[in-house]
């Protein structure tokens, strides 16, 4: 089965960044330069992190939300991503959390932001999501189904939405008035439009739509428009994550919007170390940098000892999924969804520690910290 498709500290002061309330451009900007991603891509350092979220929370509404947001829990766990070496981690949002509580959730990211940036990390925003479940609830979230992984995600938008024409007005609200929160803040690093845009849900086909990737594909192009009416510091991208990219003829639609839009190439791979550097090739005639925004699933040949070295020598960004071990049960395998473990495996396939911080290999962490020279 494919990845989603068949995957005590004290309470720190409020958030520095300013509770925005209008876009500061009016005119959309135009798409960087091979240059300018360049620039801004050296001044960044080697980009080395993992995909976060807090280890008791089981989706973005669960991290986020008032009642479950836990900045201490974020200021232990990021200590534990800078200790490790990393210096940027990849997290998710959700338009519902704007449209039940913005001034609070806006409150909420920007005390995130300070949090990390006291830790020495740069978070990649990301703002939509295909994957996983398409009928999203705010407030109380469910409990993970026992022995299966990533049992609680959620899509944004879900499958109500994508289609209200009424809704699109409330989406570029969210996506202007967020980009606008943090346009000058070099705090953040980036903001990453939409997650596998065209990633069907297949474990959920029964309440998934069909017409889903076509209402996306028409949906996100307004997406990048509406982000860079802001003009924001930081680069816009969206990951390709399937198919061909090299071959224009053989490439979805998706990915031609996602490549042909994105001030730098985002990707993701699960593949072994040589796949992994053939997916770099492909992409390397857009002469953009690029950074691969998920990897490590330990039993299908994805390593960090492996992988992590491609990236170094290539000058590839690379972010781990997984960093704490928690209610996402992202440490079992895909296969999970068509039979529970009961047990656990006897290999994890994403995450790096354990909830208390205790790497689940040492030699992962030891490889990490010597390739970025922390350790």
């Amino acid at each position: 089965m494919r990845r989603r498709t068949v995957l005590k500290l004290p309470l720190l002061t409020p958030p520095a960044a300013a509770l925005t309330t209008a876009p500061h451009a009016n005119a959309a900007s135009a798409r960087w330069s091979s240059d300018r991603a360049h620039r801004w891509f050296r001044g960044q350092g080697w980009l080395v992190g993992a995909n976060y979220i807090t280890s008791n929370a089981i989706n973005q509404l669960e991290m986020f939300q008032h009642n479950t947001f836990d900045p201490q829990r974020i200021d232990g766990e990021l200590r534990i991503a800078r200790f490790m070496g990393m210096n940027t981690v990849r997290v998710f949002l959700h338009d519902q959390l704007w449209t039940q509580d913005r001034v609070g959730f806006q409150r909420r990211l920007g005390q995130f932001v300070d949090i990390a940036a006291r830790n020495g990390i740069k978070p990649l925003l990301v703002l939509f999501d295909s994957c996983w479940d398409p009928l999203p609830k705010s407030g109380p979230q469910r409990a993970p189904r026992p022995g299966v992984h990533n049992s609680g995600w959620v899509q944004s938008p879900g499958a109500e939405r994508l289609d209200d024409r009424r809704y699109r007005q409330v989406l570029q609200e969210y996506v202007v008035r967020i980009l606008t929160q943090f346009r000058n803040d070099p705090r953040v690093l980036g903001w990453d439009l939409w997650n596998e845009p065209d990633n069907p849900a297949a474990v959920y086909r029964s309440v998934e739509r069909a017409d889903k990737p076509q209402l996306v594909a028409d949906l996100l192009p307004q997406v990048f428009r509406w982000a860079r009416t802001v003009d924001p510091v930081q680069p816009l991208t969206t990951g390709v994550w399937e198919g061909q990219w090299g071959d224009r003829s053989r490439r979805s639609e998706m990915a031609s919007i996602q490549l042909d839009m994105a001030d730098v190439i985002t990707f993701h791979s699960y593949d072994n170390p040589a796949g992994f550097e053939a997916r770099i090739d492909e992409l390397q005639p857009w002469g953009r940098p690029l950074m691969c925004t998920e990897y490590l699933a330990r039993t299908e040949g994805s390593t960090i000892e492996g992988v992590l070295p491609v990236a170094k020598r290539r000058h590839v960004g690379a972010y781990t999924w997984g960093l704490i071990a928690g209610k996402t049960q992202t440490w079992l395998p895909w296969d999970s969804w068509d039979r529970p473990y009961l047990k656990p495996p006897r290999e994890w396939f994403h995450d790096l520690a354990f909830a208390d911080g205790r790497p689940y290999r040492g030699r992962e962490i030891d490889t990490i910290r010597k390739l970025t020279g922390s350790g």
